[in-house]
C-alpha cells in the first residue's frame, strides 16, 4: 500500500507541507509552473534549497506582487483570519488600525520590524469559495481546499465567539494562504497516497503576542482544530503549528501515531525560515507498507444442546477476552436436530486462550481451526464534544476509501439519558463538527 508518513517534530505550516511534498513530486519544476499558472492575481510561488542543522531541504516562498508577506498568525489580530503563516516565525505582536497602516514586530530569538501601508479589503468564506471556483484545478482539489478552509473558519468562529459569516480574511493574506492550501491539495492529489499517517504534532510552547493580549501556544484556533489529535509541547518556545498547517493535517491524515513499518522510497524535507537547535523542518516519507493483510485464526464448533442464554454468555466471554469477532449460523445437526455453528475469529497468538474458553463455556467436544488471511482498513478514533455530551467517532481508511461512523453505544447512551432520539444526537454531532 502506497503510504505517506508526515513527521511533524517541529510542527507544521502550509509552506512547510508544500515544500516537503514538492520534494516527493517527480516534476517539481513543472508543478510550480502549473501552480503559478492557475490565475491567482499577483501570486508567485518559488522554491529554493535550504539548509537546517546541516540537512538540505526545500523552502517555499509565496510572493504577492513581488513582495513576501511577513508572518501574521491566522488566529489573531483584530478578528481577521490571516492564514498565511510563514515557517514558524509566529511569535508576534501586531495591531491593525482601520486605516490599514500597520507595523509588526516579530520576536523569535531575534527582532525585526517593518512598516507598510496598503489599501485593501477583507474577504469572507464566500469570497474564498469564489476564488477557488475560478481556479483551473480538478474538482477533488477544489473540494479538499474548501474543506480545509471550513475547518479553519469553524475554529476561528469558535475561538472568537462569532458566526462563521463574520470571520474575515486579510486580502493579501488570503492569496498567500490560498496558494499554500491549493498547493498542498494539488500535491496530495498528484502523489495519490493510499494512506496518510501523521506523527504526533509538536505545537511548541510559551505564549504568542497579539493585539488582544498574550495568548497561549497553541493558539485557540489551532487548539480547536487539533482536538482529538495527539499533540505535545516542548522546550522550543514559540508557535510551531499554525492553523493552516493544523487544518491540512487534520483533513488529510487518516491516522496519527508512530511511523508504520514501511519500505521508504523517497523522502522530502520542507524547511522553515527560522533556525533552532533542532532542524526546523517537516519530513515527508513515501513508501510501501504491508497491504493491510494479516493472518487470523478461525475457530469453529457445532452446538445443538445449549440454551440461547448459555450460548450468549459464551459469546460475551470470548469477546471480552479479545476475540476479533464471534458469530453464529444456523446448522442442521444429526438426527435432524436444529443447531448452530459457533465461529470465533481471533489473532493467531490468542488461539489457545480462545480454545480454553470455548471448552469452558460451551458443550462442544471439539474445536476446528483454520488459518485465514484477511485484508483490513487502518482504524482510528476521536472523541467529539456535542451539546449533549461526548461521542466517539470511529474512522477507517485505506485501499482508496475513507469512512467514519459514530460509536452506537455513545449515541444510544446520550439519547436515553437526555430523552432524545438517535437522530437528535446524530444531528448534534454533525453540528459540533462544523
Amino acid at each position: 500500500m502506497k503510504t505517506l508518513y508526515l513527521e511533524c517534530n517541529m510542527g507544521a505550516a502550509g509552506d512547510m507541507l508544500t515544500a516537503a511534498l514538492l520534494e516527493l513530486h517527480p516534476d517539481p519544476e513543472g508543478f510550480l509552473q502549473r501552480l503559478n499558472g492557475l490565475g491567482l492575481p499577483g501570486v508567485t510561488v518559488s522554491a529554493a534549497p535550504s539548509v537546517k542543522c546541516g540537512i538540505t531541504g526545500t523552502h517555499v516562498t509565496v510572493r504577492i506582487n513581488g513582495q513576501e508577506e511577513e508572518s501574521l498568525d491566522a488566529a489573531h489580530a483584530h478578528m481577521h483570519m490571516h492564514g498565511h503563516e510563514r515557517s514558524h516565525e509566529h511569535t508576534h505582536d501586531h495591531e491593525h488600525e482601520h486605516s490599514h497602516s500597520h507595523g509588526h514586530s516579530h520576536e523569535h530569538g531575534h527582532e525585526h520590524s517593518h512598516g507598510h501601508s496598503h489599501s485593501h479589503s477583507h474577504a469572507g468564506l464566500h469570497d474564498i469559495e469564489h476564488i477557488l471556483s475560478h481556479l483551473d484545478i480538478p474538482e477533488k482539489v477544489r473540494v479538499d481546499a474548501l474543506a480545509v478552509y471550513n475547518l479553519i473558519a469553524q475554529a476561528e468562529s469558535h475561538a472568537h465567539g462569532v458566526p462563521v459569516t463574520e470571520i474575515h480574511f486579510h486580502e493579501v493574506g488570503t492569496l498567500d494562504a490560498v496558494a499554500d492550501v491549493v498547493a498542498v491539495c494539488m500535491l496530495m492529489a498528484e502523489l495519490a497516497p493510499d494512506r496518510v499517517v501523521c506523527s504526533p504534532i509538536h505545537v511548541g510552547s510559551g505564549h504568542v503576542h497579539c493585539a488582544h493580549g498574550i495568548l497561549p501556544v497553541p493558539a485557540p484556533a489551532t487548539a480547536h482544530i487539533l482536538q482529538g489529535v495527539p499533540t505535545y509541547g516542548g522546550a522550543v518556545q514559540g508557535e510551531l503549528c499554525t492553523p493552516t498547517g493544523a487544518a491540512l493535517l487534520k483533513h488529510f491524515a487518516g491516522s496519527f501515531g508512530p511511523s508504520p513499518v514501511m519500505k521508504v522510497e523517497k523522502i522530502g524535507y520542507g524547511m522553515g525560515k527560522k533556525d533552532f537547535e533542532a532542524m526546523n523542518g517537516l519530513r515527508a516519507l513515501m513508501g510501501e507498507t504491508p497491504d493491510g493483510r494479516d493472518s487470523v485464526a478461525e475457530l469453529c464448533c457445532n452446538l445443538d444442546d445449549m440454551t440461547p442464554e448459555a450460548l450468549g454468555f459464551a459469546m460475551e466471554r470470548l469477546l471480552e477476552a479479545g476475540a476479533l469477532d464471534v458469530y453464529t449460523l444456523p446448522a442442521g445437526m444429526k438426527k435432524n436436530r436444529p443447531g448452530v455453528l459457533l465461529t470465533c475469529m481471533c489473532r493467531m497468538d490468542d488461539r489457545e486462550a480462545m480454545v480454553r474458553l470455548l471448552f469452558a463455556h460451551t458443550t462442544t467436544l471439539g474445536v476446528r481451526e483454520s488459518e485465514c488471511s484477511r485484508y483490513t482498513l487502518e482504524r482510528s478514533q476521536e472523541t467529539v464534544e456535542t451539546a449533549y455530551g461526548p461521542v466517539r467517532v470511529k474512522r477507517s481508511a485505506g485501499w482508496g476509501v475513507q469512512r467514519e461512523k459514530p460509536e452506537y453505544d455513545d449515541v444510544a447512551a446520550l439519547a436515553k439519558e437526555r430523552g432524545l432520539s438517535l437522530e437528535d444526537i446524530r444531528l448534534a454531532l454533525e453540528k459540533a463538527r462544523k
